[in-house]
C-alpha cells in the first residue's frame, strides 16, 4: 500500500505544475498586454481632452455673449430718458418761459438719477470727509487757516461713484493742508 500511496502523490504533484501553467496561461490571456493597456489609456485620454476643448469652447462663447448682452438692460431702461430730452428740445423751441425749460430737466434729471440707482450706482459723498486714497484722487492742495480742515477734503472738482458697493470713478478733490 505505501507504494500505491506514493505512486498516487507522485502523480499528484506531477498534474499540479500541469494545473498551475494551466491558471498562469489562463490569467496572462485575461490580463491585458502592456500596448493594449498603453493603447486603452491614451484613447481615454484623447476623449478627456476634446471634452475639455469642447467645455472651453462653449464657455468662451458663453462669456462673449454674457459681455455682447450686458448693457442691453441698461441701455433699455434709459431709453426713456432719451425719449424725454428729445420731447423736452422739441418743446423748448417754443417755449419763452425759462422757469418751465428748468422744471423740464429737473424731471429728466431726477427720472436718470433714479434709473442708475436702481442699477446699484451709488453717489460717493466726499466734501469734508478725511482724504483716503482708496476713495479719493487729489488733483490740488491748498493751505487751510482752520487746524481741522487739515488733510479733509474742501471741494470735489468731480464726484467719485460706488456701483454695487465698489468704486468705479474716484472722487477728484481739492485737499487742504
Amino acid at each position: 500500500m505505501s507504494t500505491e500511496n506514493e505512486e498516487l502523490r507522485e502523480e499528484m504533484n506531477a498534474q499540479e505544475p500541469q494545473n498551475e501553467q494551466v491558471e498562469n496561461q489562463e490569467q496572462a490571456s485575461l490580463e491585458p498586454t502592456a500596448e493594449e493597456k498603453y493603447a486603452e489609456l491614451n484613447d481615454r485620454f484623447l476623449r478627456l481632452y476634446a471634452e475639455f476643448e469642447n467645455f472651453r469652447r462653449r464657455s468662451n462663447k458663453e462669456r462673449l455673449e454674457v459681455i455682447s448682452s450686458a448693457n442691453a438692460g441698461l441701455l433699455k431702461d434709459l431709453l426713456p430718458v432719451l425719449d424725454d430730452f428729445d420731447r423736452a428740445a422739441l418743446n423748448n423751441e417754443q417755449v419763452t418761459d425759462v422757469d418751465v425749460v428748468k422744471e423740464g430737466f429737473v424731471l429728466i434729471h431726477n427720472k436718470f438719477r433714479s434709473i442708475l440707482d436702481s442699477k446699484g450706482l451709488k453717489e460717493m459723498t466726499a466734501k469734508g470727509e478725511v482724504f483716503d486714497s482708496e476713495l479719493h484722487e487729489a488733483i490740488a492742495n491748498i493751505p487751510v487757516t482752520e487746524e481741522d480742515q487739515k488733510g479733509k477734503v474742501i471741494d470735489d472738482v468731480e464726484k467719485g461713484y460706488y456701483l454695487n458697493e465698489k468704486v468705479i470713478r474716484f472722487a477728484k478733490v481739492v485737499v487742504g493742508q
